[in-house]
Formats: structure tokens, sequence, C-alpha cells
């Protein structure tokens, strides 16, 4: 036996195989642990701690005839201690496949190094980004983001700028649920992807450094760093971290002008030079209060600054309808960005029993301050660029603010059979105000341009309430059902035109899963569920945010929910391949569509259709040797898009493939490499029909100071192959896209970890009531 001294601490947990929820948690005394089970059921058993592999134990049956049981010794590899029948490992896994979820562990990959939460996502198993910013996640767009259980409010480019200043540094993990249960809120039409920042559970004073170089074509640095007190009742947190990027971005649109007749009028090349910088600041403060060892109160909060600058030129050359050029404009556009973001929360848990029951409750306030300002200048030329016509100048701008007022009540209750009775109700209300103003220069004066401009203001209340029940059916079939009740209020009044809109509806959200274990190699599951993707808040507000004189973005007032149902079959041999089988159908589809008015052309959400989507994905991981790790997800889909677009019928469907793949290698005990890509075939994807594209990635990773010390070097993109290209075909639409952006870089980083105390058992800690609120405002 080793002696507990020469291991880090361990905290050994008891969950429940289900849905992976801890019972009870204790920490490793002597090689041993123990704990007192009084139902039966089917249990898990779970060791994890710092510069540790966590072990999960395969299901233990615990029946009334046999309450005693004893762990067989377990060997994980590559393995550097054995205690009890667990080997502690320094390394964790890249994927930890569950019953619900898929879970990226973000430090396990060396090409994560310097990176930020868009990156993490872009490589990870079934996500894929556009170039509109939508996330998909399987081929289904509308995948919520959360960060923390609590929902980021935005979409679009608004959220790309946000998923692009958050540093990997900051993440722990991803959480993928294609099909959350009913104690998530609704929202997400394709499932959710949670982002979990880096916390602590060692007592005394422990935290972490970090700080990284990037070089693409212009450099990126990131500085953070992680703070953590705990002595008896008090836990104190906090962190802090700065970004800085620079970065460029070449888009190029060809589109040919139709008039009512079918005719070809002209023909536009666009191409858009981008140069863009940003500082991005983050704190946040939590104060956790054990009064007991029943109750637990804490307060967080946080705040976020980012400041932005972009410059733009765009060239736009006008053909006639013979391709030959006729006119050249040139638009000048300098774009400053300025956002705010404040949050807090208390929170308060209860445990009413040592069976298990509990009650949770969440109270949470969020602010976000837009200030968006625009200057264009265009610029007129013939063919032979000689000025045709003076200057136009517009100028915007374009502040947002928006307020999130929530609050949560859970209760949770154990069941006999492993069974568990949960409820809860949960009631938010959103407040946003959007004042776009637009300003023309004429004969030297500024003059409001009235037919540009508009005041928003938009407010939502929603009301909530779940129950669900899950257990053990017998000794080899568990289930799960639950069921969410929704009512949405809402109000859109623009103050410019004196238009309003209301809205008052009640939707219910049934789940259902069910689990067979045909063998302690094989399991099965399949599972139901039906959920909702609710607009932004921002895209209700029809304002315009100008890309050139010619193209546009565009809010649309008239958007209604997204509605879906989705159902999943799948199959787990040894818990290293997964395969599943999925089926869904949606209706009034939220798509990002181009239109063409003459010779503008806009971007703009619209309920534009109906979807059907059916797909196989595989996600395979495992040690081929002691020193080489392989993952692997393959996923083959087929969508069907049909609908109307200015009152004309679309029909667009096709299939995709999609692959991620990352080897592992481990060379010595502290120097360990990396090689990871991803490709994504041709295919549709909403109204575009997207080429192919790939890109390979690279990293190693060096131990330093004791093990305490990090050293990591990685490339992205190695091969400069992201190069994003699609084009759209319908209706009055003919139009192609080509999208370059600053992808290939080499990053250095460097992390230490410090801590002067030992790990304590996880207190849990909830999530938070402003997730889905959160997530559609755009910001965290």
């Amino acid at each position: 036996m080793v002696a507990e001294k020469e291991l880090p601490p361990i905290t050994v947990s008891l969950l429940k195989s289900i849905d992976s929820v801890v019972i009870k948690s204790t920490l490793l005394k002597n090689g041993k642990f123990d704990f007192n089970i009084f139902q039966p059921g089917i249990y898990l058993i779970r060791a994890s701690g710092t510069g540790i592999n966590t072990f999960h134990s395969q299901p233990v049956q615990v029946t009334t005839s046999q309450m005693v049981i004893a762990l067989a010794p377990v060997e994980l590899k590559p393995f550097s201690t054995t205690l009890a029948g667990i080997t502690v490992t320094a390394e964790k896994q890249l994927f930890e496949q569950k019953a619900d979820r898929l879970i990226v562990n973000v430090d396990a990959s060396v090409t994560n190094t310097g990176t930020t939460a868009l990156d993490v996502l872009e490589k990870s198993p079934g996500i894929t980004v556009d170039k509109e910013g939508t996330i998909s996640l399987k081929g289904r767009q509308g995948a919520q983001v959360f960060v923390d259980g609590r929902p980021i409010q935005m979409e679009g480019m608004d959220l790309i700028n946000y998923l692009k200043n958050l540093p990997s540094s900051q993440m722990e993990q991803l959480e993928i649920m294609t099909n959350p249960p009913a104690r998530y809120d609704a929202s997400g039409n394709a499932g959710i992807i949670n982002i979990k920042t880096k916390k602590n559970r060692i007592s005394g004073m422990n935290g972490s450094v970090n700080l990284s170089y990037s070089q693409g074509r212009y450099p990126k640095t990131n500085e953070g760093a992680i703070f953590n007190y705990r002595q008896n009742k008090i836990n104190l947190s906090s962190s802090v971290n700065h970004s800085f990027r620079k970065e460029f971005e070449v888009l190029n649109i060809q589109r040919r002008i139709i008039n009512s007749t079918g005719t070809t009028e002209n023909y536009f090349s666009q191409q858009a030079d981008e140069i863009s910088s940003n500082h991005n600041y983050n704190v946040k403060v939590g104060v956790d209060y054990f009064a007991d060892k029943k109750t637990t109160i804490g307060v967080t909060a946080g705040a976020v600054r980012s400041n932005s600058n972009n410059h733009r030129i765009n060239t736009t050359n006008i053909a006639d309808a013979s391709k030959a050029l006729t006119h050249i404009t040139i638009a000048d556009v300098e774009t400053d960005r300025n956002w705010k973001n404040f949050n807090s929360g208390l929170y308060f848990r209860r445990l009413l029993h040592s069976t298990g029951r509990e009650i949770t409750s969440d109270l949470d306030y969020a602010s976000y301050h837009t200030g968006f300002g625009q200057l264009m200048i265009n610029s007129f030329y013939d063919h032979n660029n000689n000025k045709i016509a003076n200057p136009d100048t517009l100028l915007g701008s374009l502040p947002q603010q928006i307020r999130i007022y929530s609050g949560r009540l859970d209760y949770l209750h154990p069941l006999k059979k492993n069974g568990k009775f949960e409820a809860g109700i949960k009631s938010s209300t959103v407040r946003t105000d959007n004042d776009a103003r637009y300003d023309s220069i004429q004969m030297g004066n500024r003059v409001r341009d009235l037919g540009r401009s508009n005041h928003f203001i938009y407010e939502e209340i929603i009301h909530a309430a779940y129950v669900n029940l899950s257990g053990s059916l017998s000794k080899k079939w568990q289930g799960q059902i639950g069921l969410r009740l929704e009512q949405t209020i809402s109000k859109g009044q623009q103050k410019t035109t004196g238009s309003s809109f209301e809205r008052d509806y009640l939707q219910l959200f049934p789940t259902a899963y069910l689990q067979y274990k045909a063998t302690d190699q094989h399991n099965f599951g399949m599972n139901y569920g039906r959920r909702i993707r609710r607009p932004n808040y921002s895209s209700l507000n029809p304002f315009i945010r100008f890309i050139d004189r010619y193209t546009y973005n565009k809010g649309n007032p008239d958007l209604r929910p997204q509605l879906s149902h989705q159902v999943e079959m799948s199959h787990s041999y040894k818990n290293i391949i997964t395969t599943t089988l999925n089926f869904s159908t949606s209706t009034d589809i939220i798509q990002q569509i181009l239109e063409q008015k003459g010779q503008d052309a806009y971007m703009t959400l619209a309920n534009l259709a109906t979807l059907t989507q059916y797909g196989l994905s595989i996600n395979a991981n495992k040690a081929l040797t002691k020193w080489w790790t392989s993952s692997l997800f393959i996923n083959v889909f087929h969508n069907r898009f049909e609908g109307m677009i200015n009152n004309e019928p679309i029909l667009i469907s096709g299939a995709r493939f999609l692959l991620n793949g990352t080897q592992q290698f481990k060379i010595t005990k502290s120097f360990s490499a990396e090689l990871s890509g991803n490709f994504r075939s041709a295919g549709v994807q909403g109204v575009l029909r997207t080429e192919a594209v790939w890109m390979m990635n690279a990293g190693i990773s060096k131990q330093v100071l004791k093990n305490n010390g990090t050293i990591r070097l990685a490339v992205r993109d190695m091969f400069y192959t992201r190069v994003q290209k699609a084009f759209a075909r319908y209706a009055n639409v003919d139009a192609s896209f080509q999208e370059r952006d600053d992808s290939r870089t080499l990053t250095i980083g460097f992390s230490y970890r410090f801590s002067k105390g030992k790990t304590e058992a996880q207190r849990k800690r909830t999530q938070g009531s402003a997730g889905e609120e959160q997530g559609r405002a755009g910001m965290d």
C-alpha cells in the first residue's frame, strides 16, 4: 500500500448511474473509502483530484440481498501510483462520453493553448460555426451557448465576438447536450453547449496564473489569474483576465442583380478588407458561506469590458449585363464598439434530509450596455477610376441596453430503487432599449436620417415550471420522464414609427429517456425532447447595420419562436465507441437569409421553412498504446429545408459529413504532443450551399517547476486551409461568398499552479436562474 502522503488529495464520489448526479462525496483516507447506501439501485464511483485522471467505475448494482459491495482493483493507463484499486494518473481524457452529454476537457488538448472559446468550439465534436456566426450542433442550427449554466443572450456576430474574447485559459470543460432534461430551459433548438469555467475545491490558498502570445499576421496576447482561498466556513474565489487580439478578415461577394422579369441587370463584385483590434477585461468574484453541513449561501459578481475598433475598406465593382465594368464604389468604414456587462447572483442550498432531499434557489441580475459608433464614407468612380460624384457620409450611433431579472426555486427528492423526483419554478423579466440613430452630411451639415433611424423598446416575461422523475425500472432498465411548462409574454414598441406588437403563448416541453444495459459491454439508450428557439432580443429590432453602401444587416420584428422535436437512439460499447442515430423535425425555422431589393442586398432573420433532419454519429475514444490515445468523431446527416422566401417556394436539401480527430502522444512523463484536425464536406447549411473546408493543428507540452508549471507550443491551421466558401441561389438571389481570416497562428503559452491546502469534498452549487435570458442578450 502506498502511503497517503505520497498522493495528491483524492475526492471519491457516489453517483447515480442514470444521470451522474452526486449523492455523497468523501476524501480518501489511508487508501480506503466507504459509503453507507440505504437504497437499492445502480450506482457509479468517481475518484478525482488535482493533477489526476478522473476515474469512473462500471455501474454497480446494489440489491436488498447484497448491500455490501467491494470494488475490484482497477488500473488506468498511464499509471503513476496505485492505491486500493484506484490508479492515479497525471492526465485528463480529452473527451468523456456520459449518458446525456459529451464532455470536452479543455486543458487536455495542447492545441487549445492561447486560443479562445470560439476556437475550442470549432474543433469540438459535432459543432460548426458558419460565416454569419450561427452555431450548429450535429448539423442543426440554434444551439444555445451557456457559461456556467447561464445562457449567453446573443446571436450571430455579437455571440462570435463574445466567444472570441473569452480565452480558453479560463475554461475547464465543454458540456455538449443534444437533448437536455426538463430542469434546463427549453431554449436551444439543437441543444445546449455549456462552457464551465475553472474553479478550485482546495482548502487554504491556491490558484493559477497563465499567459500566452500568439502570432498570425498580427499579434494576440492573453494574461490571467485565478485565486481561491478556503478556510472553515468561508470560500473566496476570484479571477481576472485581459486579452488583446488584432486580426484581419477578407470577404469577397459576387452577386447577380436580377429584375422582376428574371433578366440580369448588373453584376456586383465586392471585396471587404478589415483589420480589427480588441482589448477585453474580465473580472469575477464569489463568496460561499457554509453555514453548516446542510446549508450553503453564496454571492457572485462579475464584470466584463470590451473595447474594439474595426477599419474596413469595401471595394464594389459594378458591371452591366455583359459584364463590362461601369462603376466603382469604395466605402471607408470605421467602427468603434464598447461593451460593458455586469452580472450578480445570490444562491441558497439547504439539505433537508440525509437521504438527499434538498431545496435550492437563485436570484440573478444582469445588465449589458453596448456603445456602437460607425463612420462610413462612400466614394464613387467610373470604370477609369475618375470621380463621378461627391462622396456621401453616413454616421451611425447604435447604443443598446439590456437588463435581466430572474429567480428560480428547485426541489430534489430521492426515491426508492435509485429513483429521483425533481420539481421547480422560474420567472424572468427582460427589458431592452435600442436607439439606432443615423445622420448624413449634407452641404457640410449633419442631418438626421429618419428613414434609417429607429428607437425600439422590448420587454419579455417568462414563467416556467417543471417536474422530472427518474429511476430504475429493473436490473437492466432505467428511465426518466420530464415535463416543462413555459409561458411567454412579450411586447415590442417602435417609438420612431409608433408601431407595436404583443404576444402571449403557453408551451409544453416533454422529455423522455430510456436506458438498457444488455451486458457489461453493451448499453443502449433512447431519448425524446421538444425544444424552442426564441428570437434574439436584438434580432426583433428592425434597425440597420451597414457593411457598405450596398449591403447591410437588418432585424425582423415579425419573428416567431422555432419549435422542434428530436429523437435519438444510441449504443455504447465498453464506453469506447458510442453510436447515435437521430431524427428531428422543426417548424418556423429561424434562418439567416439574403434578400435583394434593386442593387441592395441585406441579411436578415426570417421564419423560413420546415426542417427535417436525420443523421448518424460515431464517437470513439481509446488508448491504443501506453503512449498513444486516439479520439475520433464522425457525423453524417441529411437536411431538408422547405418553405417560402419573398412569396416564392424554395426546396434545399443535401447531406454533409463532419470529421474531428485528435491524436495525443505521451513521449515522457512530462512531455507530450498532439495532432488534431477537422473536416467538413460540402453540403447544405440553411439557405447556403457550402464548400468543403479542413484544417490541421499541432502542439507540444512540457511540465516544468516540479510539475506545477506547463509550457505549451501550438500551431493552429498549420497549412492555412480554412477558407469558408458558400453560395446561395433561390428566388431572385444569386450570390457567392469567400472568406479568409487570421486563422493560422503560432502560440507559446505558460501556466503555473500554486496550492497550500488540501482538496475538499465538492459541495453542490447552483448554476443561476438567468441562463436562457443571458443567452439571448448576446453577452455574459
